[in-house]
């Protein structure tokens, strides 16, 4: 072989090589959900990184079709944002992909709307990646399924609405290395009201599961789900802001909180000269006692129109650092049941019971909503409730969760072919949430009957599921 073949062979070598950093990153071995569970809580602290349109526009959510040229920031340099997070002894980043507006701060394919058809013209989304694992950070990214400058919105989404999701979700977990989470945010949520089944969760996590395995699932769903159990998501969340906190005494879950150091999520024009949270009270009275109760805290950092990190800030986080170390051992989080993904079927379909409450009745225990109940009239000794499906369904997973705190026991039997039968399953949950998988049924009724209750039983919700195996 000549000279001249060999260093032809190693420099097409040395392209591919530097073509292919992504799949390079992405050759981790597969790790079972729990061991990545503590492995997310044993980060300890990470930086949140609202930049995105909105950054433009002193507001939280930007017109959804503000114009591109809006999109400057001469001075971005996501090696500032890395360092930053390192003074304060933070673990990873997280960075906004998209927010609820519809604005990609990547190379995408899917929309002409994005970053690189502004002044700017440059992959965000990379420069953040590569510089925080330079800078020896894990990388997470946020994406929101609300996208209004795309017609993502509720009642109107369509199947190019959700290949569009699933497209942009592949470039991201294609082509940005190894991605430990991706946050998602505006899907079942009551501000945003996209269900589960217009934008169908279990599709959703298995794509994503399906291209980086040891990547964990989170949605910012605390506002409508029950802190007992992980409804669609990997890892529980809590955003303070909106008023949702964690039990330090109580959670028995791999979680998450977080706040903005800053007044809001994204930058405004007047944060240079407005002061910022108090960063003692931030270590002393979250981060640390949190990150005794299984839970990883997250602090969002707001770079400005520059693309910088104001000075502020910046003080902020040095400060932090000297008042923040991780602890070596973190608490191991107790064993808990694998998260809920596929969708309950039993919404809204035909219910009964034993004798209720006058202003509780039986359709308020399959509704869709938590915060409503079925409760039973005080006087009735065996209370029951049923659901009736009208024709035989799959289904292997129950999940009733309670409208109170009650101490009761749960029966379950299920109706198929003019017979009941009973459906041995061991509860999976604990407090509020009973969580009940067995093999695959046909049932076309579900019953619950109750005993050994202490006060009036009631539920919030029963749901029936029947999960991908």
């Amino acid at each position: 072989m000549t000279f001249k073949r060999i260093l032809s062979l190693l420099l097409i070598a040395s392209a591919i090589t530097s073509l292919c950093p992504a799949q390079a990153q992405q050759k981790s071995a597969n790790k079972p959900l729990p061991e990545l569970q503590q492995d997310f809580v044993d980060l300890g602290l990470g930086m949140f990184i609202h930049y995105g349109m909105p950054t433009f526009m002193d507001q939280d959510w930007s017109d959804p079709d503000a114009d591109l040229s809006l999109f400057q920031s001469p001075k971005l340099d996501a090696n500032q944002w890395a360092k930053a997070a390192k003074s304060a002894n933070m673990t990873y980043g997280c960075l906004t992909t998209k927010h609820h507006s519809g604005f990609p701060i990547w190379n995408t394919k899917t929309t002409a709307y994005n970053v690189m058809n502004t002044p700017l013209k440059r992959d965000v989304v990379k420069e953040y990646a590569d510089a925080f694992r330079k800078n020896g950070l894990k990388v997470m990214l946020y994406y929101s399924i609300l996208d209004t400058h795309h017609g993502i919105r509720p009642n109107q989404i369509t199947p190019a609405h959700v290949q569009m999701i699933k497209d942009q979700i592949t470039e991201l977990l294609t082509n940005y290395g190894e991605i430990t989470a991706l946050i998602i945010d505006g899907w079942d949520a009551p501000w945003s009201r996209i269900s589960y089944d217009q934008v169908p969760f279990e599709d959703i996590y298995y794509l994503i599961k399906s291209l980086q395995p040891n990547c964990l699932v989170m949605d910012l769903n605390a506002a409508k789900y029950p802190t007992q159990a992980l409804f669609y998501t990997d890892i529980k969340s809590y955003e303070q802001g909106a008023g949702q906190f964690i039990s330090k005494e109580n959670n028995k879950l791999p979680a998450l909180a977080c706040l903005p150091l800053q007044a809001n999520w994204f930058w405004k024009t007047s944060f240079p000269t407005t002061a910022v949270k108090n960063v003692p009270e931030l270590v002393n009275k979250f981060i640390v006692p949190y990150n005794g109760a299984y839970c990883n805290f997250i602090l969002n950092v707001a770079p400005g129109k520059n693309g910088l990190i104001d000075d502020n800030a910046l003080t902020a986080l040095k400060e932090m650092g000297q008042l923040y170390k991780k602890p070596v051992d973190l608490p191991r989080i107790p064993p808990h049941a694998t998260p809920i993904i596929s969708s309950n079927i039993a919404k809204h379909v035909k219910s009964n019971s034993s004798w209720s409450d006058d202003m509780n009745i039986m359709d308020f225990a399959n509704d869709d909503d938590f915060g409503s109940s079925w409760s039973s009239n005080h006087t009735v000794k065996s209370p029951w409730y049923e659901l009736n499906f009208e024709k035989a369904v799959p289904c292997n997973m129950v999940v009733l969760t309670t409208g109170n705190n009650q101490k009761a026991t749960y029966s379950l039997q299920y109706y198929v072919n003019g017979k009941w039968n009973a459906l041995p399953a061991s509860n999976e949950g604990e407090k509020r949430v009973s969580i009940f998988r067995f093999k695959r049924i046909w049932c076309e009724k579900i019953k619950v009957t109750i005993t050994d209750f202490d006060s009036p039983p009631a539920i919030a919700e029963l749901g029936v599921f029947n999960e991908r195996k």
